[in-house]
């Protein structure tokens, strides 16, 4: 059985390692076939394909798209794109444009909150200065030691009503699925269980998705309890839905679960990659 992983973070976007050593790390986890998924950006997949091929491994072109979504921030993962597809190209490069300023907005909250140097502090951190993120900032307070690890700091800041919280407009669904298939690409619904929103909503979520032509939703994902696994398999069985798996890897020991830890699918879903090979 392939070991496959189609959710993977370098430093192109909010991810400490090169797309070389993602890769390498992945392949020396055991992973047979590698997504690299990073945020609105597809700058380091020929990088990380390059270290695929080296290693042996399969290499899958992904990218992680922000929409906003009844108020919401959604992610919306695409597979197999063609990363030139000047379609997506242009669309992730309006998708990127603000995040600068969020940024300084996001400083200046934290300084009123008494942490100071927050914009600087988290630049340290930034490999695509077109990318910074609350992951950022995240690490930078981690740093300052005001939590004790990154889940820690988005327990106290940088989330609704917390100090540092920016919401910043991102693109559609229909947008981020339209340039997903415009690259030839397979749409995913990213971690559906991280969203804070009702079962009605998940509900209209995965219809909207399902109309604009999403075909696929993470089950085994580490950005998943273990008691959430059989609740999304099971709907997306009901929804009809590829199934998908990642780790959501960011960093060696900054993620819930590292890539040889992280359960199969249940064998009862049908794989996004089932005609892949």
């Amino acid at each position: 059985m392939l070991t496959v992983d189609l959710h993977c973070h370098s430093n192109v976007s909010d991810g400490v390692l090169a797309p070389e050593a993602v890769a390498r790390y992945a392949h020396g986890s055991g992973v047979d076939v590698w997504a690299l998924t990073d945020h609105d950006e597809v700058g380091g997949i020929a990088r990380a394909r390059a270290a695929a091929q080296e290693l042996g491994m399969r290499f899958v072109p992904g990218v992680e798209i922000s929409i906003t979504w009844a108020n919401s921030t959604v992610h919306i993962v695409g597979v197999q794109v063609d990363e030139q597809n000047p379609t997506l190209v242009q669309g992730l490069a309006d998708t990127r444009s603000g995040r600068d300023s969020r940024g300084r907005e996001i400083a200046a909250q934290l300084e009123k909150a008494g942490i100071p140097g927050a914009y600087e502090g988290a630049l340290k951190y930034v490999g695509n200065p077109d990318l910074m993120s609350r992951t950022h900032f995240a690490r930078y307070l981690v740093e300052c030691g005001v939590a004790n690890n990154t889940p820690d700091v988005f327990r106290k800041y940088l989330t609704e009503g917390k100090p540092g919280y920016v919401p910043h407009r991102w693109a559609s669904m229909e947008q981020a699925v339209g340039w997903i298939k415009a690259a030839g690409g397979i749409a995913v619904i990213a971690h559906p269980g991280r969203y804070k929103i009702s079962p009605t909503a998940e509900g209209a979520l995965f219809d909207e998705f399902k109309d604009l032509g999403g075909v696929a939703i993470e089950v085994v994902t580490g950005s998943h309890t273990p008691d959430q696994y059989p609740h999304y398999a099971e709907l997306a069985r009901r929804y009809g839905f590829l199934a998908s798996r990642g780790t959501d890897f960011h960093a060696p020991g900054e993620n819930r679960v590292e890539f040889a830890q992280l359960p199969p699918l249940p064998g009862n879903l049908t794989p996004v990659w089932h005609d892949w090979f």
